[in-house]
């Protein structure tokens, strides 16, 4: 993992197993079911990195042999977000690996004129304040969708967020770490622009077409 002095929010997991993955990911000829696969792959690499600081707290086990001191996860079960729709493909990946989290959704998409998100969809758990929040989205573009999506977040109480998304523009992160400094995001790959479209460069296309084949 890396993150620099000029995105101080952002860790690019450099793991070799997430960008071999990533690469067959951005290939135009990646059939439908083998994007999916690779999204919830990388998801599930990538949470490994994105948990690796949540809280522990001793707790006792019985082995076969005798009462010991083990650690847990502190404090309630840990929440996915995944934006809609596309951040849906990331979330079975993610639960493999944390398979007691509890899902929210948020609904999210852009307007194609302004580039700006339009909301249509908040559910999260009542107890926001006392639970680690994941928010799932492939790509982190302009960043209207992520920090819309954690300003909702923080609204309902939330305090601890993280934001797991496969490639990122340099817009994105910087909008996100002005509006929520606080924010982690985590990354398997810092691409290089958008282009007048919004679309990140060289990135990987529309992730929500290429996960659901509407394309």
């Amino acid at each position: 993992m890396g993150t620099t002095p000029t995105f101080p929010t952002l860790t690019v997991v450099r793991h070799p197993l997430v960008q071999h993955k990533l690469r067959l990911l951005r290939d135009r000829e990646t059939p439908t079911k083998i994007f999916k696969e690779l999204v919830d792959e990388i998801a599930m690499l990538m949470a490994y990195e994105a948990t690796a600081d949540l809280a522990l707290e001793d707790a006792a086990v019985d082995t076969p042999l005798e009462r010991t001191i083990g650690r847990r996860v502190a404090g309630k079960k840990l929440t996915l977000v995944p934006i809609l729709r596309a951040g849906l493909g990331m979330v079975e990946g993610v639960l493999r690996l944390v398979p007691s989290a509890r899902v929210g959704h948020i609904g999210l998409y852009r307007d194609h004129d302004t580039l700006e998100p339009v909301d249509y969809y908040f559910k999260v758990p009542g107890d926001a304040a006392e639970r680690d929040f994941v928010v799932l989205d492939p790509m982190l573009a302009t960043g209207g969708s992520a920090v819309s999506a954690v300003s909702s977040l923080k609204k309902a109480g939330a305090t601890r967020i993280r934001f797991l998304c496969l490639v990122a523009a340099p817009e994105g992160v910087r909008r996100l770490a002005d509006a929520h400094p606080d924010v982690g995001v985590f990354a398997a790959s810092l691409d290089r622009e958008l282009h007048a479209q919004g679309y990140i460069l060289p990135g990987l296309g529309d992730a929500g077409d290429r996960l659901f084949g509407t394309r």
